[in-house]
Protein backbone atom coordinates (compact mmCIF):
# COMPACT_ATOMS: atom_id res chain seq x y z
CA UNK A 1 0.00 0.00 0.00
CA UNK A 2 1.57 3.57 -0.67
CA UNK A 3 2.43 5.66 2.09
CA UNK A 4 0.26 8.83 2.40
CA UNK A 5 2.99 11.63 1.58
CA UNK A 6 3.86 14.02 4.25
CA UNK A 7 4.87 16.90 1.19
CA UNK A 8 2.51 15.51 -1.24
CA UNK A 9 3.63 15.74 -5.19
CA UNK A 10 7.18 14.71 -3.69
CA UNK A 11 8.75 11.66 -5.21
CA UNK A 12 10.80 9.63 -2.55
CA UNK A 13 14.02 8.39 -3.97
CA UNK A 14 13.45 4.73 -5.66
CA UNK A 15 10.08 5.68 -5.97
CA UNK A 16 8.30 4.93 -9.66
CA UNK A 17 6.02 7.73 -11.10
CA UNK A 18 3.10 5.16 -10.76
CA UNK A 19 3.81 4.75 -7.08
CA UNK A 20 3.97 8.32 -6.35
CA UNK A 21 0.83 9.51 -8.08
CA UNK A 22 -0.90 6.42 -6.09
CA UNK A 23 0.59 8.35 -2.92
CA UNK A 24 -0.48 11.87 -4.09
CA UNK A 25 -4.30 10.07 -4.35
CA UNK A 26 -4.35 8.77 -1.10
CA UNK A 27 -2.87 11.73 0.37
CA UNK A 28 -5.85 14.25 -0.99
CA UNK A 29 -8.41 11.34 -0.34
CA UNK A 30 -7.22 11.45 3.39
CA UNK A 31 -7.24 15.07 3.34
CA UNK A 32 -10.73 15.81 2.21
CA UNK A 33 -12.70 17.04 4.51
CA UNK A 34 -16.05 15.54 3.34
CA UNK A 35 -14.80 12.39 5.04
CA UNK A 36 -17.94 12.10 7.43
CA UNK A 37 -20.95 9.37 6.39
CA UNK A 38 -23.85 8.81 5.40
CA UNK A 39 -26.05 11.50 5.75
CA UNK A 40 -23.84 13.88 7.73
CA UNK A 41 -21.88 14.06 4.46
CA UNK A 42 -23.99 14.24 1.92
CA UNK A 43 -25.72 17.15 4.27
CA UNK A 44 -21.61 19.11 4.12
CA UNK A 45 -21.55 18.34 0.57
CA UNK A 46 -25.02 20.42 0.50
CA UNK A 47 -23.47 23.52 2.30
CA UNK A 48 -20.86 23.64 0.10
CA UNK A 49 -22.75 23.67 -2.93
CA UNK A 50 -24.96 25.90 -1.46
CA UNK A 51 -22.04 28.15 -0.54
CA UNK A 52 -20.49 28.16 -3.81
CA UNK A 53 -23.59 29.36 -5.40
CA UNK A 54 -24.00 32.39 -3.08
CA UNK A 55 -20.25 33.09 -3.63
CA UNK A 56 -20.65 32.89 -7.35
CA UNK A 57 -23.20 35.56 -7.26
CA UNK A 58 -22.52 37.94 -4.81
CA UNK A 59 -18.64 37.46 -3.78
CA UNK A 60 -17.41 36.21 -0.67
CA UNK A 61 -17.36 39.16 1.29
CA UNK A 62 -21.33 40.09 0.74
CA UNK A 63 -22.60 37.14 1.25
CA UNK A 64 -23.92 36.25 4.83
CA UNK A 65 -24.08 32.93 6.23
CA UNK A 66 -27.56 33.17 6.59
CA UNK A 67 -27.93 33.66 3.15
CA UNK A 68 -25.72 30.10 2.48
CA UNK A 69 -27.97 28.39 5.19
CA UNK A 70 -31.26 29.79 2.79
CA UNK A 71 -29.77 28.37 -0.26
CA UNK A 72 -28.87 24.90 1.67
CA UNK A 73 -32.51 25.03 2.58
CA UNK A 74 -31.29 24.48 5.99
CA UNK A 75 -31.02 25.67 10.05
CA UNK A 76 -28.67 28.45 10.26
CA UNK A 77 -28.11 26.17 13.59
CA UNK A 78 -27.75 23.32 11.63
CA UNK A 79 -25.58 25.27 9.60
CA UNK A 80 -23.31 26.24 12.43
CA UNK A 81 -22.66 22.38 13.26
CA UNK A 82 -20.52 21.67 10.22
CA UNK A 83 -18.68 25.23 9.99
CA UNK A 84 -18.61 27.76 12.65
CA UNK A 85 -18.39 30.48 10.00
CA UNK A 86 -18.47 31.99 7.04
CA UNK A 87 -14.81 31.89 6.43
CA UNK A 88 -14.39 28.41 7.41
CA UNK A 89 -16.86 27.81 4.44
CA UNK A 90 -15.16 29.97 1.91
CA UNK A 91 -11.75 28.17 2.97
CA UNK A 92 -13.44 24.50 3.03
CA UNK A 93 -14.24 25.42 -0.97
CA UNK A 94 -11.01 25.02 -2.12
CA UNK A 95 -9.61 22.25 -0.31
CA UNK A 96 -12.65 19.75 -1.07
CA UNK A 97 -12.76 20.83 -4.88
CA UNK A 98 -8.44 20.44 -5.40
CA UNK A 99 -8.48 17.56 -3.32
CA UNK A 100 -11.03 15.98 -5.67
CA UNK A 101 -8.39 18.25 -8.64
CA UNK A 102 -5.27 15.81 -7.75
CA UNK A 103 -7.21 12.26 -7.27
CA UNK A 104 -8.67 12.96 -10.53
CA UNK A 105 -4.94 13.96 -11.82
CA UNK A 106 -3.30 11.08 -10.28
CA UNK A 107 -5.37 8.50 -12.16
CA UNK A 108 -5.09 10.16 -15.41
CA UNK A 109 -1.38 11.10 -15.06
CA UNK A 110 -0.28 7.23 -13.89
CA UNK A 111 0.43 5.99 -17.04
CA UNK A 112 1.89 9.35 -18.54
CA UNK A 113 5.87 8.55 -19.33
CA UNK A 114 7.43 12.45 -19.85
CA UNK A 115 7.85 15.24 -18.02
CA UNK A 116 6.36 17.48 -20.48
CA UNK A 117 3.14 15.76 -20.66
CA UNK A 118 2.79 15.06 -17.33
CA UNK A 119 2.88 19.43 -17.13
CA UNK A 120 1.09 19.85 -19.90
CA UNK A 121 -1.55 17.20 -18.68
CA UNK A 122 -1.60 18.88 -15.20
CA UNK A 123 -2.53 22.48 -16.49
CA UNK A 124 -4.65 21.25 -18.91
CA UNK A 125 -6.77 19.62 -16.92
CA UNK A 126 -6.92 22.15 -14.69
CA UNK A 127 -8.83 24.64 -17.04
CA UNK A 128 -10.43 21.48 -17.76
CA UNK A 129 -11.58 21.35 -14.06
CA UNK A 130 -12.96 24.79 -13.74
CA UNK A 131 -15.16 24.19 -17.00
CA UNK A 132 -17.03 21.57 -14.91
CA UNK A 133 -17.32 23.41 -12.20
CA UNK A 134 -17.50 27.41 -13.05
CA UNK A 135 -19.12 28.85 -9.69
CA UNK A 136 -15.89 26.78 -7.87
CA UNK A 137 -13.39 28.15 -10.69
CA UNK A 138 -15.05 32.14 -10.08
CA UNK A 139 -14.80 31.45 -6.31
CA UNK A 140 -11.14 30.20 -6.50
CA UNK A 141 -9.62 32.31 -9.06
CA UNK A 142 -11.60 35.57 -8.95
CA UNK A 143 -12.27 35.60 -4.94
CA UNK A 144 -9.89 33.75 -3.24
CA UNK A 145 -6.82 33.56 -5.14
CA UNK A 146 -6.50 37.13 -4.93
CA UNK A 147 -7.28 37.95 -1.49
CA UNK A 148 -4.66 39.13 0.52
CA UNK A 149 -6.30 37.26 3.49
CA UNK A 150 -5.13 33.78 1.93
CA UNK A 151 -1.76 33.79 4.10
CA UNK A 152 -3.03 33.38 7.15
CA UNK A 153 -5.77 30.56 5.91
CA UNK A 154 -5.95 26.91 5.70
CA UNK A 155 -6.08 27.51 1.81
CA UNK A 156 -2.73 28.89 2.07
CA UNK A 157 -0.79 25.62 2.09
CA UNK A 158 -3.30 23.64 -0.52
CA UNK A 159 -2.30 26.46 -2.81
CA UNK A 160 1.06 26.16 -2.10
CA UNK A 161 0.99 22.36 -2.71
CA UNK A 162 -0.58 23.55 -6.35
CA UNK A 163 2.58 25.66 -6.90
CA UNK A 164 4.93 23.13 -5.64
CA UNK A 165 3.92 20.29 -7.83
CA UNK A 166 4.44 22.16 -11.04
CA UNK A 167 7.80 23.65 -9.92
CA UNK A 168 8.41 19.37 -8.93
CA UNK A 169 7.68 18.73 -12.82
CA UNK A 170 9.71 21.33 -13.85
CA UNK A 171 12.75 20.19 -12.02
CA UNK A 172 11.63 16.45 -12.90
CA UNK A 173 12.00 17.53 -17.08
CA UNK A 174 15.43 18.74 -16.33
CA UNK A 175 16.69 16.27 -14.39
CA UNK A 176 15.39 13.78 -17.53
CA UNK A 177 17.19 16.09 -19.99
CA UNK A 178 14.02 16.86 -21.42
CA UNK A 179 14.63 20.62 -21.13
CA UNK A 180 18.02 22.59 -19.69
CA UNK A 181 18.69 22.90 -16.18
CA UNK A 182 19.76 26.71 -16.46
CA UNK A 183 16.13 27.42 -16.57
CA UNK A 184 15.16 28.67 -12.81
CA UNK A 185 11.97 26.13 -12.08
CA UNK A 186 10.63 28.65 -9.29
CA UNK A 187 10.28 31.26 -12.58
CA UNK A 188 8.76 28.94 -14.71
CA UNK A 189 6.48 27.44 -12.71
CA UNK A 190 5.21 31.28 -12.47
CA UNK A 191 4.96 32.03 -16.26
CA UNK A 192 3.33 28.66 -16.39
CA UNK A 193 0.66 29.01 -13.73
CA UNK A 194 -0.09 32.85 -14.43
CA UNK A 195 -0.27 32.25 -18.48
CA UNK A 196 -2.79 29.29 -17.46
CA UNK A 197 -5.26 31.18 -15.28
CA UNK A 198 -5.10 34.28 -17.06
CA UNK A 199 -7.20 32.11 -19.43
CA UNK A 200 -9.21 30.95 -16.97
CA UNK A 201 -9.91 34.05 -15.38
CA UNK A 202 -10.70 35.40 -18.77
CA UNK A 203 -12.80 32.81 -19.64
CA UNK A 204 -14.75 33.16 -16.21
CA UNK A 205 -15.20 36.64 -16.84
CA UNK A 206 -16.47 36.86 -20.73
CA UNK A 207 -16.98 33.48 -21.64
CA UNK A 208 -14.40 34.07 -24.04
CA UNK A 209 -12.59 31.74 -25.64
CA UNK A 210 -16.01 29.68 -26.47
CA UNK A 211 -14.12 26.40 -26.66
CA UNK A 212 -11.51 27.41 -23.38
CA UNK A 213 -10.34 23.80 -23.97
CA UNK A 214 -8.85 24.08 -27.16
CA UNK A 215 -7.80 27.43 -26.67
CA UNK A 216 -5.53 26.14 -23.75
CA UNK A 217 -4.57 23.42 -25.56
CA UNK A 218 -3.03 25.86 -28.10
CA UNK A 219 -1.82 27.88 -25.92
CA UNK A 220 0.18 25.18 -24.14
CA UNK A 221 1.91 24.09 -27.00
CA UNK A 222 3.27 27.47 -27.85
CA UNK A 223 4.17 28.31 -24.16
CA UNK A 224 5.56 24.69 -23.51
CA UNK A 225 7.69 25.23 -26.81
CA UNK A 226 8.97 28.63 -26.05
CA UNK A 227 9.66 28.28 -22.05
CA UNK A 228 11.18 24.90 -21.90
CA UNK A 229 12.10 24.45 -25.41
CA UNK A 230 14.59 20.78 -25.32
CA UNK A 231 17.99 20.57 -24.23
CA UNK A 232 20.21 22.01 -26.74
CA UNK A 233 22.39 19.32 -25.92
CA UNK A 234 20.09 16.78 -27.46
CA UNK A 235 19.17 18.71 -30.96
CA UNK A 236 22.11 20.69 -32.67
CA UNK A 237 20.31 23.58 -34.17
CA UNK A 238 21.04 23.30 -38.65
CA UNK A 239 24.28 25.06 -40.20
CA UNK A 240 24.73 26.72 -43.13
CA UNK A 241 25.88 24.18 -45.86
CA UNK A 242 29.67 24.49 -45.67
CA UNK A 243 30.52 24.94 -49.09
CA UNK A 244 28.47 28.16 -49.48
CA UNK A 245 30.49 31.10 -48.78
CA UNK A 246 28.39 33.72 -46.62
CA UNK A 247 28.08 37.39 -48.23
CA UNK A 248 30.81 39.55 -46.66
CA UNK A 249 29.17 42.45 -44.40
CA UNK A 250 28.68 45.80 -45.93
CA UNK A 251 31.29 48.14 -45.15
CA UNK A 252 30.77 50.03 -41.56
CA UNK A 253 32.25 53.47 -43.31
CA UNK A 254 30.31 53.43 -46.32
CA UNK A 255 26.67 54.70 -45.68
CA UNK A 256 23.25 53.53 -47.16
CA UNK A 257 22.52 55.06 -50.69
CA UNK A 258 19.70 57.31 -50.07
CA UNK A 259 16.03 55.37 -51.23
CA UNK A 260 15.32 56.53 -55.56
CA UNK A 261 12.66 59.94 -55.07
CA UNK A 262 9.25 58.86 -55.63
CA UNK A 263 7.03 60.37 -58.10
CA UNK A 264 3.72 62.31 -57.60
CA UNK A 265 1.93 58.82 -56.45
CA UNK A 266 4.60 57.31 -54.77
CA UNK A 267 5.02 54.90 -57.04
CA UNK A 268 8.18 54.96 -58.31
CA UNK A 269 11.45 57.32 -59.66
CA UNK A 270 10.04 60.81 -61.35
CA UNK A 271 12.42 59.54 -64.20
CA UNK A 272 11.87 56.52 -66.04
CA UNK A 273 13.80 53.64 -64.94
CA UNK A 274 17.20 53.64 -66.29
CA UNK A 275 18.63 50.22 -67.62
CA UNK A 276 22.65 50.63 -68.04
CA UNK A 277 25.09 48.57 -70.19
CA UNK A 278 27.55 48.74 -67.37
CA UNK A 279 26.34 45.44 -65.01
CA UNK A 280 24.97 45.86 -61.85
CA UNK A 281 27.87 47.78 -60.01
CA UNK A 282 27.01 51.01 -63.26
CA UNK A 283 23.28 50.40 -62.60
CA UNK A 284 24.03 51.16 -58.89
CA UNK A 285 26.57 53.95 -59.66
CA UNK A 286 23.23 55.76 -61.54
CA UNK A 287 21.33 55.60 -59.06
CA UNK A 288 23.14 56.77 -56.61
CA UNK A 289 23.84 59.74 -59.24
CA UNK A 290 21.43 62.79 -59.06
CA UNK A 291 21.97 62.97 -62.89
CA UNK A 292 19.94 60.20 -63.90
CA UNK A 293 16.86 62.01 -62.74
CA UNK A 294 17.07 65.41 -63.85
CA UNK A 295 14.05 67.28 -64.62
CA UNK A 296 12.84 67.03 -68.13
CA UNK A 297 13.02 70.69 -70.11
CA UNK A 298 9.84 72.28 -70.42
CA UNK A 299 10.68 74.25 -73.53
CA UNK A 300 8.70 71.84 -75.87
CA UNK A 301 5.93 69.88 -75.20
CA UNK A 302 7.68 66.36 -75.22
CA UNK A 303 9.65 64.70 -72.50
CA UNK A 304 13.22 63.88 -72.81
CA UNK A 305 15.29 61.07 -71.85
CA UNK A 306 17.03 61.92 -68.30
CA UNK A 307 20.59 63.42 -68.80
CA UNK A 308 23.43 60.95 -67.99
CA UNK A 309 26.75 61.60 -66.40
CA UNK A 310 29.72 61.53 -69.70
CA UNK A 311 31.86 58.97 -67.46
CA UNK A 312 28.07 56.90 -67.44
CA UNK A 313 27.54 54.73 -70.32
CA UNK A 314 24.61 55.57 -72.86
CA UNK A 315 21.28 53.77 -72.24
CA UNK A 316 19.12 51.08 -74.06
CA UNK A 317 15.75 52.42 -75.51
CA UNK A 318 13.50 51.28 -72.89
CA UNK A 319 11.12 49.15 -74.42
Amino acid sequence: MPRVADDPGKIETGQTWAGAMDALALHWRSQAPERRQGRSRRRSEEILQAALRVFSREGIARARIADIAAEAGIPLSSLYEYYPSKRDIAYAVPLTHLARFFIEYAERARDTETARARLRLFLWFSADYARRHPDWARTLYLEIWPSVLVGDSPARKILDDYGRFVVRLVRMGAAAGEWSAAHDPYETASILVGSHNQVVITWLLYRKPHDIMRAIGAMLDRLLTAVLPPDAGTAAPPTPDAGTAAPPPPDAGTAAPPPPPQGPRGGGPTARTVRTTGGPVAQRECLRSPACYAKPKKNSGSMEEPVLPSSMPNPTTPP
